[in-house]
C-alpha cells in the first residue's frame, strides 16, 4: 500500500526509555475482548458512538468541507490517466468517479486509448450490478484465460472484504456466463488450467481452512462439475501459515504451460510445487524463493535467499532461469542459470513479460530503473535498460502477451505520472499521456537525505518543502514508513497529499527504514521477529534528524501509517510520545499478543514471529507491543484512530481495543471506523475522500494552527 492517503516517516535501543517505565498491561485478563466481535450489536453500538464524537468534531472544522471537495475531485477527476491493460486484443480499464463510485470495467482499442478523449464502451458496471443485486459489490480482481482472453473470473466482494465471489464472464458476449464457473464467498486462490478446467483452493468442506482462514487443498473443478466433484491435486497441512496454497499458470507465447503451486511454510517461505503428469512434484528451489514468470520455455525464479546449491552468484536478491523441458522431466534435479543481479545498493522491484522479452523493475538507492531481456539464440539474453528518467519511481505496468508491448510509468513527488508504451524487443519508448499537474509544485523541492540509526546504519529518507524553508523548527510536517514485508516505498505522485497538505505550506517525508526492501532481500530480515526493534529505531532517527536539522520540531511534527505501517505508529506512539504532536494510525495491528486471535494474523508470523510457540518472541512483544503497553500517566499526543468493519484482514479489532485502552486511562483521541471498505480508506471515492478529509482537518489542526 501507499502509506499515506489510503487507495491505498540518534534512537535509543532500549524500546520505551524515552517514557516512564512500568509494567506491561497484564494480557490474561483482557476487558475489552467483547470488542473483537466485528458485528455484534454491543461492539458496533460502541463503534457509533465513538465515530459521533470524533466526526462532530473534525467535520466541524472549517477546513473540512473544503478538504472534503478537493479530495473527492482529485480521486473522480475525469482528467487521471486510465490505468490500462492489454486484454483481448483490447484496452481494458478499471475506472471509478463521482458518477460511478464502485466503478465499471470499460474498452477501447490502442489507437484510440493514445487520443485524448478516448471512446470507452463498458463492459461491466460494478455500481449498476450491485444496485440490482442488493449488495454493496467491490471488484477485487479479474483473471482471464490467455492466450484468448475472452473468458474470464471476476472476483466481486461484499463491502470490500478479502474474501470474494467468483462468476465466469464472456467479453464477446458481454455478460456473466449461464451455467459458467461459479464460486461462492469465500478466500479462493484460483487459476484457469484451460477453458474447461479450474485450479482451485478453497474451503472445501468444513475446517478445512488454516488458523490464519486460508485454503490448504488444491483441486481441479471441471466446467458443469459441482464442487463436491473436484478432484485434489495437492494437499497442504492444516497448520501451514502464511496467506494460504495458491495454483498458477503460466504460458508464454510459444504455447508452453506451466501449472505451479506455492504451499506456504510461513508469511515469506513456501514450498514450490509442478503440476505435470506425475501429479504435484517439488521443485528444488529454496523456501525464499518463487517462480514468476515463463519467456521462450525458460522459467524465471525469483530469490529472496541465496541458492548455496546453486553455487555464489545465486545470492539473495537475484534472478535466475530454469529450463522448462528439463523442470518438468526432473523437478529435483536443476541446472539454474544466472539472469540479473544486483548490486550493494540495488534491489528488484518486478517483473512482467510480453510476447518475447522480460521485463525487470529494479532500485538503485531507491531511484527507479526499467530493463528490457531479450532472449538469445543458444542461450542467455540481450539487456537494455530502457531510456526513462532519473531519480523518479518506475512501475512496470500492463504487458502484452500478443506483441512485446509494455506500459511503464514513471513519477516523483513533485512530478505527475506520464505513461510509457514500450517496445520490450527493441526498447523503444512511445509518450502515450501525461497526468495534468493536481497542486501548485512550483514552489516546493525534493531532497534525500540519511540519518544514522541506533546501531551506526545510514537510512535514507526523502523530503517534501517549500523552497527557502526557515530551518528554525517551524515546518509542519508530516512523516512516513512502512518497514515490513520487503515493501520497497519510493517516490510517488499524489495529487491528494500535495493539494491538502503540501500547498498548504505542509512537508511530506517518506522514510526507508528497515523491514521493507529498498535494498534487497537484507534490509528485509534485518527487522524480522526479535530483531524489530530497529525497525523503529531507524524510524526514530530519521524524525531525529529532522528535528536535529531545524526542519520541522515535536510541535509539528506528525506521523501516519497504515496496516503493518499501523503497527510502525503504535510502537512509535507509546515508545516516543514527546517527538510528535500527531499520529493517525491507520487499519492498524496493535495487540501483538493476541494477534494470531483476530483475522488473519496467524498468517504474518514469519514477519512477527509466533507468540503462542516462541517464549523469546512472547517476551519480545510483552514489552513492544502498543495495545499491552499504554500506559496512564504519560503525555500522549492526541491520536487519529482509522479502521474499517469490513476489514477481514488486519481486522477493526487492534484499533478499537486500542481507543477503548486509550479511553479507560482517559487518554484523548479520536476514532473513525468505516462501516465497509475493507482494508483501506473506503469501498467508493466518497468514503475515501471522507477518511482523507477527516485526516487532513486533524493533521492541520494539530500541525498548522
Amino acid at each position: 500500500m501507499r502509506p499515506f492517503i489510503l487507495a491505498l516517516l540518534l534512537a535509543t535501543t532500549l524500546p520505551g526509555a524515552a517514557i516512564a517505565q512500568a509494567a506491561p498491561q497484564p494480557t490474561g485478563d483482557d476487558p475489552y475482548i467483547w470488542l473483537e466481535e466485528p458485528a455484534s450489536p454491543r461492539a458496533m453500538a460502541w463503534v457509533e458512538s465513538h465515530n459521533a464524537a470524533s466526526t462532530k468534531i473534525l467535520e466541524a472544522d472549517p477546513r473540512y468541507p473544503i478538504l472534503y471537495e478537493e479530495a473527492l475531485a482529485i480521486a473522480g477527476a475525469k482528467d487521471r490517466i486510465p490505468a490500462p491493460s492489454f486484454t483481448h486484443g483490447a484496452i481494458y480499464n478499471f475506472w471509478q468517479d463521482p458518477d460511478h463510485l464502485r466503478g465499471i470495467w470499460r474498452r477501447t482499442t490502442l489507437a484510440d486509448y493514445k487520443t485524448a478523449n478516448p471512446s470507452w464502451t463498458t463492459v461491466l458496471d460494478v455500481d449498476a450490478l450491485g444496485k440490482a443485486e442488493g449488495k454493496s459489490w467491490v471488484l477485487k480482481g479479474i483473471e482471464c484465460l490467455q492466450p484468448e482472453e475472452r473468458r474470464c473470473l471476476i472476483s466481486l466482494s461484499d463491502g470490500g472484504e478479502d474474501a470474494v465471489e467468483i462468476r465466469e464472464f464472456d467479453l464477446d458476449s458481454g455478460g456473466f456466463v449461464t451455467g459458467g464457473f461459479h464460486l461462492a464467498r469465500g478466500k479462493h486462490r484460483v487459476a484457469w488450467e484451460d477453458a474447461d478446467h479450474l485450479l482451485v483452493a478453497t474451503d472445501w468442506a468444513p475446517g478445512d481452512l488454516t488458523p490464519s482462514g486460508y485454503p490448504y487443498i488444491v483441486k481441479r473443478l471441471g466446467r458443469g462439475q459441482p464442487m463436491s466433484a473436484a478432484v485434489e491435486v495437492f494437499r497442504g497441512d492444516r497448520n501451514d501459515g502464511g496467506y494460504g496454497v495458491s495454483p498458477e499458470v503460466l504460458r508464454d507465447a510459444a504455447g508452453h504451460q506451466l501449472a505451479v503451486i506455492q504451499r506456504p511454510l510461513d508469511t515469506f517461505r513456501h514450498q514450490s510445487y509442478v503440476v505435470t503428469g506425475k501429479g504435484a512434484q517439488r521443485v528444488a528451489i529454496p523456501d525464499k524463493a518463487s517462480i514468476t514468470d515463463l519467456v521462450d520455455g525458460r522459467v524465471i525464479v525469483q530469490l529472496d535467499e541465496a541458492w548455496t546449491a546453486a553455487g555464489p552468484a545465486f545470492g539473495p536478491g537475484a534472478v535466475a532461469e530454469l529450463d522448462l523441458a528439463a523442470l518438468k522431466a526432473a523437478p529435483d534435479v536443476l541446472h539454474p542459470k544466472i539472469l540479473w543481479m544486483p548490486g550493494p545498493r540495488d534491489s528488484l522491484t518486478g517483473i512482467a513479460s510480453t510476447r518475447g522479452t522480460l521485463l525487470l523493475g529494479t532500485l538503485e538507492n531507491v531511484r527507479g530503473r526499467a530493463w528490457t531481456y531479450v532472449p538469445a539464440a543458444g542461450g542467455g539474453w540481450t539487456a537494455t535498460r530502457l531510456n526513462l528518467p532519473d531519480n523518479l519511481a518506475i512501475d512496470l505496468g500492463a504487458a502484452d502477451t500478443r506483441s512485446d508491448r509494455a506500459f511503464i510509468t514513471a513519477s516523483g513527488f513533485l512530478t505527475p505520472s506520464t505513461l510509457y508504451l514500450a517496445d520490450g524487443a527493441t526498447g523503444s519508448l512511445e509518450v502515450v499521456k501525461t497526468l495534468p499537474p493536481k497542486f501548485d509544485a512550483s514552489q516546493d523541492v525534493v531532497e534525500q537525505l540519511e540519518a544514522r540509526s541506533s546501531d551506526g546504519t545510514p537510512i535514507p529518507y526523502f523530503v517534501v518543502h517549500r523552497k527557502g524553508i526557515a530551518y528554525d523548527g517551524t515546518t509542519p510536517t508530516l512523516m512516513t514508513a512502512y518497514g515490513g514485508f520487503q515493501v520497497s516505498e519510493t517516490p510517488y505522485y499524489s495529487g491528494t497529499m500535495g493539494k491538502l497538505w503540501l500547498e498548504r505550506g505542509g512537508a511530506f517525508v517518506l522514510a526507508n527504514i528497515r523491514g521493507g526492501g529498498e535494498f534487497g532481500p537484507a534490509w528485509h530480515e534485518a527487522g524480522l521477529g526479535t530483531k524489530r526493534q530497529i525497525i523503529y529505531d531507524d524510524f526514530t532517527a530519521v524524525a531525529k534528524d529532522l528535528i536535529a536539522r531545524r526542519i520541522t520540531s515535536p510541535r509539528r511534527l506528525g506521523i501516519e501509517g497504515g496496516s503493518n505501517g499501523g503497527l510502525l505508529m503504535g510502537v512509535e506512539f507509546t515508545q516516543h510520545p514527546e517527538l510528535w504532536n500527531a499520529v493517525v494510525i491507520q487499519v492498524p495491528l496493535l495487540d501483538m499478543i493476541r494477534i494470531s486471535k483476530i483475522a488473519a494474523g496467524a498468517s504474518w508470523q514469519g514477519e512477527y514471529g509466533d507468540v503462542n510457540a516462541d517464549p523469546a518472541v512472547m517476551a519480545f512483544w510483552r514489552r513492544l507491543s502498543p495495545y499491552q503497553n499504554l500506559k496512564a500517566g504519560v503525555h500522549y499526543p492526541e491520536p487519529f484512530i482509522f479502521t474499517t468493519t469490513k476489514d477481514d484482514r488486519v481486522g477493526p479489532q487492534h484499533a478499537r481495543k486500542f481507543a477503548a485502552r486509550m479511553e479507560e486511562m482517559k487518554l484523548p483521541f479520536f476514532y473513525y471506523e468505516n462501516t465497509e471498505g475493507g482494508h483501506g480508506a473506503g469501498a467508493d471515492l466518497k468514503q475515501a475522500a471522507h477518511t482523507n478529509a477527516l485526516t487532513m482537518a486533524y493533521l492541520q489542526r494539530k500541525l498548522m494552527d
